[in-house]
């Protein structure tokens, strides 16, 4: 099997849906595989630029296992025309690729410390390579902790997945929803309150962050008042991106170019910036 590779990085390759997996009312899961065969590898963390054909690409972060690189997997929320656009895809249809781009989260420079994980809603999709990466090398991390979040509980991404993890001995997972519904029977509250419940060692931990903006942003206090240092948080800023390459400038954060320095930052890089609202 050989690497897929374009000659020019804005040139869409052609990719086929394998499969369409609807995960929530307002999102789902395309399985993709290259027209042309051969073999996609990337790091957790990277997003690509998805087109469809005669309407438009966004940038949406990898979610799939990076281990297995037979088959790309994106999980996405309609949220606008393009989004709402590969909602109504099919299997057997074509889209196109441009990618992978960006930073990845750094897992491996995370051996022999706690790992701490925290997602918000559809936050869970582009830490999830992460989770899949340290639980197949579960054994080089200390304590492995996954804390999530969501609005209700209808709208829990990956359940059965967040379950199989829970059933697992050797790693903790605490989930929690704003607003309980129906028969929900556990904990109700923000996902930073998860931080001060779980057992980590604030001196050897590093944390990834994803979500929406104002709970990375009180996610990162939570775990400064643990006592977790500001070059061990790292966040995943999906922000205007455009062009994926860095040239259109539309990303631009501060002095950032989020596709290129981006989306995955240091905290320590950029806490002068998430502060500031809408910047």
């Amino acid at each position: 099997m050989t690497a897929i590779l374009s000659s020019d990085p804005m040139l869409p390759l052609p990719f086929r849906i394998e499969r369409v997996k609807r995960e929530l009312s307002d999102t789902f899961t395309l399985e993709l595989r290259p027209e042309a065969g051969g073999r996609f590898a990337f790091a957790p963390g990277q997003f690509n630029m998805l087109y469809v054909f005669g309407v438009g690409e966004v940038p949406i972060s990898i979610s799939g296992d990076p281990a297995d690189d037979s088959v790309l997997v994106h999980t996405i929320r309609s949220v606008g025309t393009v989004t709402r656009a590969m909602g109504e895809l099919e299997a057997g249809n074509a889209i196109g690729v441009r990618g992978p781009y960006g930073t990845g989260w750094p897992v491996e420079s995370a051996f022999g410390d706690d790992l701490v994980i925290i997602a918000g809603g559809v936050g869970l999709a582009p830490l999830r390579p992460a989770i899949y990466q340290a639980l197949a090398q579960r054994e080089k991390f200390g304590k492995v902790l996954i804390l999530y979040g969501a609005r209700t509980p209808e709208d829990i991404l990956f359940k059965k997945e967040l379950e199989k993890w829970r059933g697992r001995f050797d790693v903790d997972v605490l989930v929690t929803v704003d607003r309980a519904t129906g028969r929900w029977g556990g904990t109700v509250g923000v996902v930073t309150n998860l931080i001060n419940r779980g057992g980590f060692d604030h001196m050897h931990t590093t944390a990834l962050v994803c979500g929406p903006e104002v709970m990375m942003r009180y996610a990162v206090q939570a775990l400064e008042k643990r006592g977790v240092a500001t070059d061990k948080i790292h966040l995943s800023v999906e922000r205007n991106m455009k062009c994926g390459v860095g040239t259109c400038g539309h990303c631009q954060w501060g002095p950032h170019v989020t596709c290129r320095d981006g989306p995955v930052f240091r905290y320590r890089d950029v806490a002068a910036l998430v502060p500031i609202w809408e910047l």
